[in-house]
């Protein structure tokens, strides 16, 4: 694996779990999930309403929906962070992954129609 592979995977990873981390708050004000509680007529209404007709009328504690809301209400603790950051880092290698290999891919190509 060539430097530039492993610098353009790497970059990926520390970018997309940097960004993962700064950015979850705002999606999830932006999705309805806000510190004054879930916004009407956002996604998170209809992620609520959906979570409480499954489970009988109410939302389960601990479930999707109360995680989510939690967060948005009181931001991402340390655990949540790392898991953020983990999945965020992983999604950025691979955008790293594929940049490198559609470089690469790029190159040949210039380089094998230069001959021609």
């Amino acid at each position: 694996m060539s430097l530039k592979k492993i610098l353009a995977i790497t970059g990926g990873a520390v970018v997309g779990g940097m960004g993962a981390v700064a950015l979850a708050p705002a999606a999830l004000g932006a999705i309805g999930f806000t510190s004054a509680g879930i916004a009407a007529g956002s996604l998170a209404t209809s992620v609520m309403s959906a979570a409480a007709v499954t489970s009988g009328g109410g939302v389960a504690a601990g479930g999707l929906v109360a995680v989510l809301q939690s967060a948005g209400a009181a931001g991402l603790s340390a655990s949540a962070s790392a898991v953020v950051a983990s999945v965020g880092g992983g999604v950025g290698a691979a955008v790293g992954w594929l940049a490198g290999k559609t470089r690469k891919q790029k190159e040949e190509n210039k380089n094998g129609n230069m001959g021609e």
